[in-house]
């Protein structure tokens, strides 16, 4: 017998190709975002892996400051006179080789003079050390040209002599982020390859004396790297060094792989995460769509399952045969997703490469992992989905066979519409809690309620159909008239199917709204900022190191400027707690609205201006002294000289230019940002075009207005929404995939009702204009529910922002949201098309006859 249902399983699908094509396909979109995700991922593992194997070839040990952070220090580096005792203790360290290593992140013109774009890979200078000195003998190679002999001259490897359209006996220039950042001209006297490194890694080798003046005070040195005499382990050696050398980080050379190893993948761990919740909205949506197509199949065999029935098959065998379809369905679907998943990581590394991602390249490593995890998840998801309309059909009774009419089993919704109404209260409620704090806490708080709205969606959206459609169809459906009424009635005929079709596009739409609820509130409160705080004509900006501090000399000597203020930020701890203030190079007063609460603004060379958030907790006031530490070691005391309303941009403390120069060491001074004020008088936009005319030989200085810089940052967050919504479109693809099932099983369920229509003169236009009315109620359903609790819950979330953004004030996304609403009408409308055509091509007779 079990044989026989597994046989009337497989023939049921047979001869249902079509509902076993759209059932499917919700499967594979769901599950072929998982498999990209682990595929690309893992290949982007394999080839950081394979790149890092070859990182520190022939180091037993490197010697680095605790301050060091990837790959080059955060501080001054390795004082000298240990690297002088390092190498007077060799023999008694057990030490063959030492190995100095200079090295700073730079910058690097091509050959119009503009910056390598490097993709987000490392752009690094560094001392050449020739092939037999060097620990590791391949780890650099020159391929043409020669080895540099002078402090102005470098050698580049291969892909960045290509990125930068040079060759052998190019000029250009270089700025080192280090120090002063002032522009260096050199000379390209060699080519090199590398034994490792990813697509857009720059690096220039100078001379060791050229290297040490430009990356180090002079007193200190970026890395040691040694080789151990024979009979002497990596990690003896480590020990040793370790013992004579408390103040410094020591790793043995598979040590130093393991770290970047670790880091690379910490990172991509973080990106799967990411890669997968959108999987997981998309099985989330996909799931609704399996059960309410199972669900509907039932309710269509109702007959053939009370003949089974009938003739001797049991409960357990009628849901054992449900269950069958569904593993058959999810093994088929997880199958092509895992074909199409391998094509979309495949596009995806096309994709990285071709806009220069700085990522390393490599085969698509396709792991038996991905492969199992995307089978489980698919068959597993299928198969929860079918369990409940497996149960539902096992409870049909044999005398069904002999009704004329069918029945999809419709209980009383008092239940479900209870429990969702209790959890939506909680959920409120605890949203409306979390907005009331700030901080993690608070947004975990929110969250939580988040995931108790969309349960009691799920549980209360059947009862909540029946009014919300019927008003909408009052408004869109009422100049339709009866073709309206009945497009109305149809829609809420049956809730739970309406309500599980319409929740892909809620949980999608939720997303939106909350997502865009977030990036409005951001990008007004840094419209708001800028507006409010700034005063200067111009802002300059520079790459993720900063604006070098040299820059200021050539923007104050441009004719028509009048003020020129650096910002620098300043890690340090203050009184025992870290805090990252900012030393202004200048009055800040004359480019900032600083709103002081005591004191003046203008700052002497140790005086210390407190926000008034940071200085209530210590009791700070007026002549209050306060001792800073920063993590390079050094230290000094400043005097409280005035208290300032805290904003964005001032942060909580200001230190004046002594302090800074004593806490700051020379090499690692670096400008955020730099105000500047144009004369009385002075037109600003050729002031900023000589501006930018003169900071041009620094290579990554951008020259902006206020309102274009609040452009360019609001900018950035627009870029990360469009990724977002990008990602987001996966669940509403499927979405609308799940309004075309829903309707094309609708259409084969109501085929008599149809053909009856047709008989008393309805004609295959109005049959059309019905189904598109039905799936644009339903579509618009969906979003506005979706939309209302998205826009609740990102307004709550936004208000926790305040412990870290103070000012931040919750925008709602009107234009966004009034837009997806209309998409959702067209969404509704295309996934209406094809089962609209198919029920106006309804025959009458046929219809009438077919029982």
């Amino acid at each position: 017998m079990a044989n026989t249902m597994r046989k009337v399983s497989l023939r049921n699908l047979g001869a249902h190709r079509l509902r076993l094509l759209l059932t499917v396909l919700s499967v594979v979109l769901g599950t072929s975002f998982v498999a990209g995700s682990l595929v690309f991922t893992g290949t982007v593992g394999k080839s950081f892996n394979d790149l890092f194997d070859n990182v520190a070839v022939g180091v037993d040990a490197q010697v680095t400051s605790k301050n060091e952070s990837g790959g080059v220090s955060t501080d001054l580096g390795i004082p000298q006179s240990d690297v002088d005792r390092m190498q007077a203790q060799k023999r008694r360290l057990g030490v063959d080789k030492v190995q100095l290593g200079y090295t700073g992140t730079i910058v690097v013109a091509d050959a119009s003079g503009k910056a390598i774009q490097t993709g987000g890979a490392p752009s690094v200078g560094s001392n050449w050390v020739p092939n037999d000195q060097a620990l590791d003998p391949n780890g650099v190679r020159i391929i043409e040209g020669r080895a540099p002999q002078a402090p102005n001259e470098i050698i580049l490897n291969q892909d960045a002599v290509k990125k930068g359209k040079l060759k052998v006996g190019s000029r250009t220039k270089v700025v080192a982020t280090n120090g002063g950042g002032e522009p260096m001209d050199v000379t390209v006297v060699g080519v090199t390859k590398l034994s490792t490194a990813a697509s857009g890694y720059t690096e220039a080798d100078f001379t060791t004396e050229g290297a040490r003046r430009l990356f180090t005070d002079g007193e200190h040195v970026s890395t040691v790297s040694l080789s151990a005499v024979d009979g002497v382990s990596p990690e003896q050696l480590k020990q040793r060094v370790a013992q004579a050398f408390p103040d410094l980080k020591v790793t043995t050379g598979d040590e130093v792989r393991k770290q970047a190893k670790d880091s690379i993948n910490q990172f991509l761990q973080i990106f799967n995460y990411i890669l997968l919740s959108f999987a997981a909205i998309g099985l989330i949506v996909g799931t609704f769509i399996i059960y309410n197509t199972f669900s509907m199949i039932v309710a269509q065999r109702v007959k053939e399952l009370a003949l089974l029935r009938a003739i001797g098959a049991g409960r357990k065998q009628i849901t054992r045969s449900v269950l069958f379809e569904a593993f058959v369905v999810g093994l088929i679907g997880s199958v092509i997703g895992f074909a199409v998943g391998i094509g979309l990581a495949a596009g995806l590394q096309a994709l990285l490469s071709l806009t220069g991602s700085g990522l390393p390249e490599g085969a698509l490593a396709i792991s038996p992992v991905a492969l199992v995890a995307c089978l489980l998840v698919g068959v597993l998801v299928t198969m929860v989905s079918a369990y409940a309309p497996a149960r539902r059909a096992s409870k049909v009774a044999p005398v069904e066979a002999m009704r004329e009419s069918q029945t999809d089993g419709a209980a009383s919704l008092r239940l479900r519409t209870l429990i969702g109404a209790v959890l939506a209260v909680l959920g409120a409620a605890a949203i409306a809690i979390g907005a009331t704090g700030k901080g993690g806490q608070a947004a975990g708080t929110v969250g939580f309620g988040a995931v108790l709205l969309i349960v009691a969606i799920i549980m209360g959206s059947p009862a909540l159909s029946r009014p919300i459609i019927g008003a909408l169809g009052a408004v869109i459906a009422r100049p339709f008239g009866k073709l309206g009424n009945l497009a109305r009635t149809n829609a809420v005929r049956n809730p739970r199917r309406t309500a599980a079709t319409a929740f892909a596009l809620t949980l999608g739409l939720m997303l939106v709204a909350v997502i865009g609820t977030l990036g409005s509130s951001f990008k007004s409160t840094i419209d708001a900022a800028v507006k409010s705080d700034i005063t200067a004509d111009v802002i300059l900006i520079g790459s993720e190191r900063g604006v070098p501090p040299a820059s200021a000399a050539a923007v104050a000597a441009v004719d028509g400027v009048q003020d020129v203020v650096q910002l620098r930020n300043v890690p340090a701890k203050v009184d025992g707690k870290n805090a990252v203030g900012t030393a202004p190079s200048g009055d800040l007063g004359n480019v900032m609205k600083l709103k002081m609460v005591q004191g003046s603004s203008n700052l002497g060379g140790n005086d210390l201006l407190v926000s008034d958030k940071q200085a209530t907790e210590p009791g700070w006031k007026l002549g209050s002294k306060v001792r800073l530490q920063t993590v390079f070691g050094t230290s000094t005391t400043a005097t409280v000289t005035g208290v300032y309303q805290e904003s964005p941009l001032s942060g909580p403390y200001l230190i004046g230019q002594d302090a800074y120069t004593a806490l700051v060491p020379k090499q690692l001074q670096s400008s955020f940002v730099t105000l500047v004020n144009v004369e009385d008088g002075a037109d600003v936009p050729p002031v900023q075009e000589r501006i930018g005319e003169a900071t041009k030989d620094y290579l990554t200085i951008k020259v902006q207005t206020p309102k274009e810089f609040a452009n360019s940052q609001s900018g950035q967050i627009d870029q990360m929404l469009t990724v977002l919504y990008g990602m987001l479109g996966l669940s509403l693809l499927i979405a609308v995939l799940g309004i075309i099932n829903t309707l094309a099983l609708s259409v084969v369920e109501r085929k008599r009702e149809i053909g009856m229509l047709r008989a008393v003169g309805m004609l295959r236009k109005q049959v059309r204009r019905t189904i598109y009315l039905e799936s644009i109620l339903i579509s618009i359903f969906g979003a506005l529910l979706g939309m209302v609790i998205g826009v609740a819950i990102g307004w709550c979330l936004v208000r926790t922002f305040r412990e870290w953004i103070p000012d931040i004030q919750a925008v709602i996304p009107w234009g966004t949201i009034l837009f997806t609403l209309a998409m959702s009408a067209v969404a509704g409308v295309l996934a209406a098309l094809w089962p609209a055509i198919r029920a106006a091509r309804t025959k009458p007779l046929e219809a009438i006859v077919d029982l």
